[in-house]
């Protein structure tokens, strides 16, 4: 199919055009607001389906509501109309809509036109009224709060808030094209003149406040090493949405290793849910470990050099062994209540990635020292 896509150079229609190259072989026809009418017009001449993204939210003047999304969106359906083109049109329409200021009676006047348009020609036209959207590309001071906060707070820069108990109704970029990709492909059908019902399931309700404590965390999780529950839809779109808005030279952080005469040991992630992994490196002929675990278990996985682990259930003098090296993957489980020690037996440096169940905790260790 030949695709036309206004807006395309905006934060949904890069993601939108994004998605259709790298999942199909859908034909692209990319409107953006250096777009000529020439080129609009041979477009509307041979395409298939609109996805009509364009539209304007933080005009200089008011005047410009109108012309950029009413405006346009009439200007799309005349040249649509001057070529006796009857294809679907799927609006992204605003929230907002159903306000009386001048960015939603623009929007409203959009979809007005548009369901004219369907019903004139017996063709389907989806205006869906979406929620803020957040996610991967979007703009600072424009696309949402969002992306305001997230660009602040990886700068250090001061944002504004007048009420943090104001409620936010959120959606992710993603979701919504995943939603447009299925009506492209599926259709729905809705009486002439209906909306489409954007789910209830993938919208996120939270505070600014909220909003604020959680992207805030995840900066500070770069010093305490804490990874947030992303076991929560939510929390784990914000904070990819978080890392996208990094500055250039903000993408790489330094750990603390602890070092002493035996090599080093280097907390990597800490989680609320899912424990602590960390890097142990052992000079050649050296031991480490030789202590037991009440209730803390244990993944050892050597991604380099030799190891000889040794174990054995505490108060038993049979022992457990199994040497392992970095030329095939394999996991060792340690368990709790298993006096437990690592030896480096090969010639170089051993490295082994650590998974413990829990998070270390220096008030409640739970080590024990003990000859293996």
């Amino acid at each position: 199919m030949k695709l036309l896509i206004t807006g395309a150079k905006g934060f949904l229609g890069k993601n939108l055009i994004e998605t259709l190259r790298a999942e199909s072989s859908h034909e692209i026809l990319a409107v953006g607001r250096d777009t000529s009418f020439d080129t609009l017009s041979g477009y509307t001449a041979e395409c298939d389906f609109v996805f009509h993204l364009a539209g304007v939210n933080r005009p200089e003047n008011e005047e410009d509501f109108y012309k950029g999304n009413a405006g346009f969106t009439e200007e799309l359906i005349d040249s649509l109309s001057a070529h006796d083109r009857k294809v679907p049109i799927l609006f992204s329409s605003s929230t907002q809509a159903g306000l009386n200021n001048a960015y939603g009676t623009s929007k409203r006047m959009a979809e007005e036109k548009l369901f004219l348009y369907g019903k004139e020609n017996a063709v389907p036209v989806y205006v869906l009224r979406l929620p803020n959207i957040f996610g991967k590309w979007s703009r600072p001071e424009y696309n949402s709060v969002v992306a305001t906060f997230c660009h602040h707070i990886s700068r250090d820069l001061p944002i504004r808030m007048d009420d943090p108990n104001s409620i936010l109704r959120l959606t992710h970029v993603d979701d919504v094209v995943k939603l447009f990709l299925r009506i492209l492909e599926k259709g729905i059908t809705l009486p002439p003149g209906e909306f489409v019902t954007y789910p209830n399931s993938r919208i996120y309700e939270t505070t600014l406040g909220e909003l604020e404590r959680l992207i805030r965390s995840f900066r500070d999780g770069r010093d305490s090493l804490e990874l947030p529950n992303l076991s929560d839809p939510f929390t784990q779109k914000l904070y990819s949405t978080y890392i996208s808005f990094l500055p250039d030279d903000a993408f790489s952080y330094t750990l603390d290793a602890k070092c002493d005469a035996r090599g080093s040991f280097t907390e990597f992630i800490r989680t609320p849910d899912r424990g602590q992994v960390s890097v142990n490196v052992c000079h050649p002929g050296i031991t480490k470990g030789n202590h037991w675990h009440h209730s803390k278990h244990e993944k050892y996985l050597v991604v380099s050099g030799t190891a000889l682990i040794r174990f054995r259930r505490l108060s038993d003098s049979r022992i457990i062994e199994y040497r392992v090296s970095g030329e095939k993957m394999e996991v060792v489980d340690i368990p709790p209540g298993y006096v437990h020690s690592i030896t480096n037996v090969g010639e170089k440096e051993l490295v082994t990635l650590m998974w413990a169940n829990e998070s270390f905790d220096k008030e409640r260790p739970d080590t024990f020292p003990e000859e293996v």
